[in-house]
């Protein structure tokens, strides 16, 4: 059989998400520019699916701007917040398990005078509230963090962190990434004190090439696209209709029966972590019960190199991740995350995630679960000669 445990990489397309796309890719195809027929039917898609993702935020309509995906979003909230707002100051602040799209954009700010502090986080990849509220100053115009670190599923308070920030600077931003927490959390980023925050889309059964970002009103954020002034000037290009009406499908979606949902994404989790822990040499990082991430384990399997038993995996059918897909193909580096959660260097290389989605059933996770000690019984023999 195959079973698929890569959903943090991506998920499959939903099929109400495909069959609209497919009808606005080959009856409704017009451009939203157009003062049309054709034009206004496509508009017509786009403040649909705006509606329908305000809904599951309860935030206003033109709080929503699309973008091609979490990359994009992370980098139009960080470098649009910090640009708009150097006047007010050039103090960042973020996390040391942020994704590469956040991590790297705070870099590229360091290089135009910005100074940016990390907060370190526990052996759970929790950061401290009380190291936020000193990393804090008078001069900080941003704080970017993730709300579900996508490698180990690590949930971050929040609320708390929100709280601290808005006390300590009331000017200061903050701004989430949600590309992991959309729809496996209840968000309301109004009610918690969150002025921006990241969503992609293909995490949530919808497109590639489609995703969000929520911009709270009266944030001031520049625009890093220029061109003919769509989405109000912050977002310029013709919008990919099809993707933005399929996000919106997508986003809908998730939410309904969400308490169900949530509940069995649970259940399949505790299965395969109730699994694991009888496999030799399996250690779990990060916190493994329901105060972490519904659908994201990280193991280590001393012994065995990660992309070794991802092959051996492979052959099975059974399809998981190293670590985030977004950084795959760059030169192979160890995980910021492990190392700042503090897994010991032989077990860098031994790291495999796997993730759920509401699709997963408990024949997979059984499935999984039965061929892996027969892997690591076998790779480790030949190791050992």
């Amino acid at each position: 059989m195959e079973a698929y445990l890569d959903n943090s990489a991506t998920t499959q397309c939903g099929k109400q998400a495909c069959e609209l796309m497919m009808r606005i890719l080959t009856t409704d195809y017009g451009n939203p520019s157009s003062l049309h027929l054709k034009g206004l039917e496509a508009e017509r898609y786009i403040r649909n699916a705006r509606e329908q993702i305000a809904r599951t935020l309860k935030a206003d309509e033109k709080e929503i701007v699309f973008t091609s995906g979490g990359t994009e979003s992370n980098n139009l909230a960080i470098i649009g917040a910090a640009m708009a707002n150097r006047r007010a100051g050039t103090h960042l602040v973020t996390t040391a398990i942020e994704h590469p799209s956040v991590r790297n954009a705070m870099e590229y700010l360091k290089g135009q005078g910005f100074e940016v502090t990390y907060l370190p986080v526990d052996k759970y990849g929790i950061i401290s509230i009380e190291d936020l509220r000193e990393a804090v100053r008078e001069d900080t115009i941003l704080v970017s963090i993730m709300q579900i670190n996508n490698e180990i599923g690590a949930v971050e308070p929040i609320e708390e962190a929100a709280e601290c920030i808005k006390k300590k600077n009331p000017l200061a931003l903050f701004h989430v990434d949600a590309v992991q927490s959309y729809g496996k959390m209840k968000i309301n980023p109004k009610r918690t004190g969150i002025d921006l925050l990241s969503v992609s889309g293909h995490k949530i059964h919808g497109p590639k090439g489609s995703g969000f970002l929520y911009i709270r009103e009266k944030t001031k954020v520049n625009p890093v696209i220029f061109g003919g002034g769509q989405q109000r000037g912050m977002r310029s290009g013709t919008e990919n209709v099809p993707a933005i009406a399929g996000l919106g499908a997508a986003a809908a979606e998730c939410y309904e029966a969400f308490e169900e949902k949530s509940r069995r994404l649970y259940e399949i989790k505790e299965l395969f972590v109730n699994g694991i822990g009888q496999i030799e040499g399996a250690t779990v990082n990060g916190r493994s019960g329901r105060e972490a991430a519904p659908h994201i384990v990280s193991v280590s399997f001393a012994g065995v190199r990660s992309e070794v038993l991802l092959h051996d995996l492979e052959q099975r059918q059974i399809y998981v991740s190293a670590g985030s897909a977004c950084s795959s193909n760059t030169k192979k580096k160890a995980s910021a995350t492990l190392k700042a959660i503090g897994v010991r260097g032989e077990l860098l290389e031994s790291t495999v995630r796997f993730s759920f989605s509401v699709r997963t059933t408990k024949e997979e996770i059984l499935y999984v679960l039965g061929e892996l000690p027969q892997i690591l019984e076998l790779r480790r023999k030949y190791t050992r000669r």
